[in-house]
């Protein structure tokens, strides 16, 4: 029995359209050979920490010759601590254009910099100003949809992602997501003040839904903020990181910011709620060890592209084979005993910005504090009080013999400290974040 051309030809091309694009090979391997880049597209604009208007920024990366009406986006960000960077780093414009020839969707965004002075307080509200613009860049893409639709993008594939300053923010847009969580650090008043959560850098009315988080060697300030059912993450970072740790620790990029919960951490919470999480871990690397030109910075990034690769195919509902993956870290890497999700990391929930520990057993007022500060403990015993700075410098000690406990703190600089309470028998530790303003 023969079959027309036309019919012939009606079928392949039926079987064609039939073919998932991960059947194609789209999203895993480099099934485009070109990029397309669209530089400066206006996606906001907001105040700047000195009170100027920011116009905000950022580059579109796509798959040159693309037909493709509904593609999944990555919204990168890139570093710098908060006071610099910009959205051609190389670090950022090397993923747009590595992941832009798997197929996807990427935007490199510029975002509010600076702060000054250069102290915690100021870098938390820097990192607030960052969370507000990546929000508004996600609802650009949600409104584009709705409308011109000139990007042809899969809202219900967005994922956001960024490297050190970057990766926090992208962290904090996905896991802080209660006023609760933030009053610790930046009081009600001050919240309003810059816009509230979030923000007013354009694009109101829309989602800032993404699917799936990229942190490459960034942190978290809490690992509570990371809840059951929150979206998936995938993490690189190197167990020597002195700029953002892997564990948990000071931000230091070469003045001591804010204390953050990193990495390891991250996998920790993740494994107590049973929250899909892959962490790649480099020993003995420093920071960001993918930026860069030389072999050794290229190599890297060879892995931390394949890493993040295999988690966005595995989001996609692709079933192609890991290229790179996770992998045991190191024996020695961890400030807790834990391997893979082994360990018995503590659930912590908020509660009116404290854990519930810290609710039951201690409470600072006021916070922000200024001048005078009172302690109440409700355990009995004698404890040892401290106040910690962020670069981990003790500035008082005491005993604490009774329930209450009052101090001064005039002589403190501005910013955020840690107290920590440590029972003198039973060493059990209580530790809770101060301002002082």
């Amino acid at each position: 029995m023969k079959i027309s051309t036309f019919l012939l030809s009606t079928l392949l091309s039926s079987a064609a359209l039939a073919q998932t694009p991960c059947q194609t090979g789209r999203y895993a391997d480099d099934v485009y050979s070109n990029v397309t880049l669209s530089s400066n597209i206006v996606y906001g604009s907001n105040t700047s920490f000195s009170g100027s208007t920011t116009s905000l920024t950022l580059d579109f990366y796509e798959p040159a010759a693309d037909t493709s009406v509904a593609r999944p986006l990555i919204i990168w960000v890139h570093g710098g601590s908060f006071l610099g960077g910009t959205k051609t780093d190389a670090d950022v414009q090397s993923l747009s254009n590595r992941f832009a020839k798997k197929g996807y969707a990427c935007a490199s965004i510029n975002y509010r910099t600076g702060f000054f002075p250069i102290d915690s307080a100021n870098a938390i509200k820097a990192v607030l100003r960052a969370t507000q613009d990546l929000k508004a860049s996600i609802r650009f893409f949600y409104k584009d949809r709705a409308t011109a639709n000139m990007y042809k993008i899969d809202t219900n594939r967005i994922f956001i992602g960024g490297s050190s300053a970057g990766a926090i923010t992208a962290l904090h847009v996905a896991y802080l997501d209660k006023d609760c969580e933030i009053e610790d650090y930046v009081n009600a008043t001050n919240l309003a003040a810059l816009g509230g959560m979030e923000g007013a850098s354009g694009n109101p009315g829309y989602s800032t839904k993404v699917v799936g988080v990229i942190n490459l060697c960034g942190a978290l300030g809490r690992y509570s903020w990371l809840e059951a059912g929150d979206v998936p993450l995938a993490s690189v970072h190197g167990t020597a990181d002195g700029t953002v740790k892997y564990n948990r620790g000071v931000v230091n990029p070469g003045v001591a910011l804010m204390y953050l919960d990193g990495s390891r951490l991250l996998l920790e919470r993740s494994c107590a709620l049973n929250h899909p999480h892959k962490l790649y871990t480099f020993p003995g690397a420093d920071h960001v060890p993918y930026a860069g030109s030389t072999a050794t910075e290229i190599a890297y990034m060879d892995t931390t592209a394949n890493f993040v690769r295999d988690f966005l195919v595995h989001q996609l509902g692709c079933t192609n084979a890991d290229l790179q993956p996770a992998n045991p870290p190191a024996e020695n890497a961890f400030l807790y005993p834990i391997n893979y999700c082994d360990g018995s990391p503590v659930n912590e929930t908020c509660v009116l910005g404290l854990t519930e520990s810290e609710q039951q057993e201690m409470s600072i007022y006021p916070n922000p504090a200024s001048s005078d500060l009172t302690i109440v403990c409700e355990s009995a015993g004698t404890k040892n009080l401290s106040i910690v700075d962020l670069s981990g410098r003790v500035v008082m000690e005491k005993t604490m013999n009774s329930g209450t406990m009052t101090i001064s703190v005039e002589g403190f600089k501005n910013g955020t400290y840690f107290i920590r309470l440590v029972d003198i028998d039973s060493q059990n530790a209580i530790t809770k974040q101060l301002v002082i303003q």
